[in-house]
């Protein structure tokens, strides 16, 4: 697969953070309003929040994006500089732990 191939690949991660004890209602309201306005992106495919069962303070976000270029400009969208400066606050942690995924079949 050249590098060209690999620009065009769909772009699949999850975001782990835990919420401060007494900012879990706020980190759900945060990411909740954030998730309509990814979701609203030209090259976003998937942006679905949860929490984990057994630690309801975890929070897990599964997101896929069209491709290389559209991940990126994710990243450099003024709203998700703007969400993660109030995010911060509000978990531990200095910010969110971003795991990429490869398909392993298609």
């Amino acid at each position: 697969m050249t590098a060209a191939d690999q620009d065009a690949e769909p772009v699949v991660l999850y975001a782990e953070f835990t919420a401060r004890a007494d900012s879990v209602a706020v980190v759900e309201g945060l990411i909740t309003d954030y998730a309509q306005t990814v979701r609203a992106e030209p090259g976003n495919v998937t942006f679905d929040v949860y929490r984990r069962e057994e630690s309801p303070a975890e929070f897990v976000v599964f997101e896929i994006y069209r491709d290389r270029a559209a991940f990126e400009a994710h990243l450099g969208a003024e709203p998700g500089r703007a969400f993660n400066e109030v995010l911060v606050q509000h978990i531990e942690g200095a910010g969110s732990d971003l795991h990429f995924l490869t398909p392993v079949t298609r």
